[in-house]
């Protein structure tokens, strides 16, 4: 269903509103690179601070470039149940091939609650849905028992697992079954996940290195291990540099060094300090990615 290079795609401002036009050269450049599938409106879409209106138009405008060449799996999540489960159903009518929904932050929800939470989603809309575990930013952690539960609704289908908890992929696999789709979040551990019973990675580099990131997954299917090895060692200092700051703001920093827009974010995330462009810039050009 979901597998491989999953770019979990920036969303450029210009001027503190979307650039659609940059967006939707990115996203077809995006495809063009070889990503496997597409996440408008996640965290490193900067969904926080985008309203509703622009956050329906970014999913349009991705599943209107993507053409079904590569499944869309837009960002629904929310603290608030019904918010999530409007903005699930917008996902389904814009004709986005899945649904990511994040555990909701803030809030803190127990177990029973992000039960209750996840199956009225689920309940409310017929749409593959991916549960984003996160709990660095949402302060809540799902446990693997809860998504055992969960995953018997035929509409929970996946993960994002973004707890770089690499025991995880195995504990959820031998509980869940290999029918469970179970993508990491992290870029780093990108490789091990797959060695523990993943099947891609939703990815922030994939961003800036669209070629190289689906060129490993692709590896690592044809049991290409070398390659594998080479471009996971290629890529480490750039997975490193995207986190020198919170993310997106390295990230798209790294874009605007390709031309492919501009580095704004939007507050309360700051620009990137000098120093951090400068980490950007060094791991750009050890990767390749950047001229000297």
């Amino acid at each position: 269903m979901f597998r491989g290079s999953i770019t979990a795609l920036i969303t450029p401002f210009r001027n503190g509103k979307v650039d659609e036009k940059a967006f939707q050269e990115f996203v077809e450049w995006q495809i063009q690179e070889g990503s496997h599938g597409l996440v408008p409106c996640g965290t490193t879409g900067e969904s926080p601070t985008l309203s509703h209106d622009e956050h329906m138009r970014v999913v349009e405008l991705c599943v209107e470039v993507a053409k079904g060449r590569v499944p869309v799996i837009a960002g629904t999540g929310s603290n608030s149940t019904s918010e999530a489960i409007e903005l699930t159903k917008h996902a389904k009518r814009a004709g986005a091939d899945g649904a990511l929904v994040v555990t909701p932050y803030y809030n803190k929800p127990t177990q029973d609650g992000l039960l209750l939470h996840f199956r009225a989603i689920a309940d409310a809309v017929e749409i593959p849905i991916v549960i984003y575990n996160i709990p660095g930013r949402s302060v809540v952690d799902m446990t693997t028992a809860t998504m055992a539960q969960l995953a018997k609704h035929p509409n929970i289908v996946g993960v994002k697992d973004a707890t770089a908890d690499l025991n995880r992929p195995i504990r959820t696999r031998l509980e869940l079954g290999e029918d469970f789709v179970q993508l990491s979040g992290e870029d780093g551990t990108a490789v091990a996940f797959l060695a523990h019973g993943g099947v891609g990675c939703i990815s922030v580099t994939a961003n800036i290195a669209p070629s190289l990131c689906a060129q490993m997954q692709d590896a690592w299917q044809l049991g290409s291990y070398e390659d594998v090895f080479r471009l996971r060692d290629v890529l480490m200092p750039l997975h490193d540099a995207m986190f020198v700051e919170t993310s997106p703001a390295p990230v798209k920093y790294a874009a605007y060094l390709l031309g492919k827009c501009q580095a704004e974010t939007r507050l309360p995330l700051a620009p990137l300090s000098v120093k951090s462009r400068a980490r950007v810039e060094e791991a750009m050009r050890q990767t390749g990615l950047l001229g000297d």
